[in-house]
C-alpha cells in the first residue's frame, strides 16, 4: 500500500497563460508597425516541420511578418551560413530562428554562432548565453523562460527553494538552472551520470524535467507539494508522453500538463523574443555593443 501523501496538484495551464502573452505580443507588434521573424528549416525532418508550422502560424496570428525559409536536406554548411549572413543583414528581419537539429553534415554550433546575437531569438548564441550566465539576460531560450513565467503566474517563488533540473542541454537544462539561480533558488543539475537520480529529485521543491525519457519522474521521486514542470516531450505509439508520470499529479503541489503546459509557453515566449529583437533593431532597447 502506497504511503505517498496525496496532494492533488494544481495544474499550471500553459495554454491559457500563453494566450495572454500572445495577445500582449500582438498589441506590441501593432504599436511597432512591423516585426519580422525568419525561421530556417534545413531538411525534411517531420518533427521539425511540425514545430516550424506551429511557430509560423502563431507568429502570423500575432501580426508578425513570418518568413518561412527552407533548404534541402543535402544543403552544405557553407550554403546555410550564407543564408544566415543574408538574414543578418536584411533590415526587414528582426529575429532569426534556425530550427534544430540540422542534418549531420552541418556543424550546428557554427550555424547558431553565425546568427547576429541581437537577432538570436532562440537565445543560444554564445554571447546571449554569456549574458545569461552573468545575470544580465538579453535573449533567453524560450522554454526555460516559459517555465519561469509559469512559476510566477502560479505564485511559486523560487527564493530559498531547492530546485532540481533534469537535463543539461544548452536550450533548456542549463539556461533553466541559470534562471532559477538568478531567482534565488538553490539549484542542482542532474543528468545521465547522476549517481542517484531519485534521491536528488526527492529533495526538490521545484523540478524541471527535460531529458526526453517518458515517465522518468515517478510519484515516489517527488516531494509532496513540489512544483513540477514537464518539458520532455516524446512521441510514442501511445501518443505524446512527457518526462513526468501521470501519477505525479497525486503528489505534486503544482504540475504542468502534457500537452498544454510548457509547450504553448515556448511558442509564446519565442514571439515575445521576436518583439524584443525588433526593439533592439530600432534602438528602443539597447543591445550591448560587441
Amino acid at each position: 500500500m502506497s504511503t505517498i501523501a496525496r496532494v492533488a496538484a494544481t495544474l499550471m495551464d500553459g495554454k491559457a497563460l500563453a494566450a495572454e502573452i500572445r495577445a500582449d505580443v500582438a498589441r506590441e507588434v501593432a504599436e511597432l508597425g512591423h516585426v519580422g521573424l525568419a525561421t530556417v528549416l534545413v531538411g525534411d525532418d517531420p518533427a521539425s516541420q511540425v514545430y516550424i508550422s506551429l511557430k509560423q502560424k502563431a507568429a502570423a496570428e500575432a501580426g508578425i511578418d513570418a518568413r518561412d525559409v527552407r533548404l534541402s536536406e543535402g544543403s552544405t554548411e557553407d550554403e546555410v551560413l550564407a543564408l544566415v549572413r543574408e538574414l543578418n543583414h536584411d533590415v526587414e528581419v528582426d529575429g532569426i530562428l534556425v530550427q534544430l537539429p540540422l542534418p549531420g553534415q552541418i556543424d550546428e554550433a557554427r550555424v547558431t554562432g553565425a546568427v547576429a546575437p541581437a537577432k538570436d531569438v532562440d537565445g543560444i548564441h554564445p554571447v546571449n548565453a554569456g549574458y545569461l550566465y552573468l545575470g544580465a539576460p538579453l535573449h533567453v531560450p524560450a522554454t526555460p523562460a516559459g517555465c519561469m513565467e509559469l512559476l510566477t503566474a502560479y505564485g511559486v517563488d523560487p527564493t530559498g527553494k531547492h530546485a532540481v533540473v533534469l537535463g543539461r542541454s544548452e536550450i533548456v537544462g542549463r539556461p533553466a538552472a541559470m534562471l532559477l539561480l538568478q531567482a534565488n533558488a538553490t539549484v542542482t543539475m542532474c543528468h545521465s551520470k547522476t549517481a542517484d537520480l531519485a534521491a536528488e529529485v526527492r529533495r526538490a521543491d521545484i523540478v524541471v524535467a527535460a531529458v526526453g525519457v517518458p515517465g522518468i519522474v515517478t510519484a515516489d521521486m517527488v516531494k509532496p507539494g513540489a512544483a513540477v514542470l514537464d518539458v520532455g516531450l516524446t512521441r510514442t505509439d501511445e501518443g505524446i508522453r512527457g518526462d513526468v508520470a501521470a501519477e505525479v499529479a497525486d503528489v505534486a503541489g503544482h504540475l504542468t500538463p502534457m500537452p498544454g503546459g510548457t509547450g504553448p509557453m515556448t511558442i509564446a515566449l519565442l514571439l515575445r523574443s521576436a518583439v524584443k529583437a525588433a526593439r533592439f533593431r530600432r534602438g528602443l532597447l539597447a543591445y550591448p555593443s560587441l
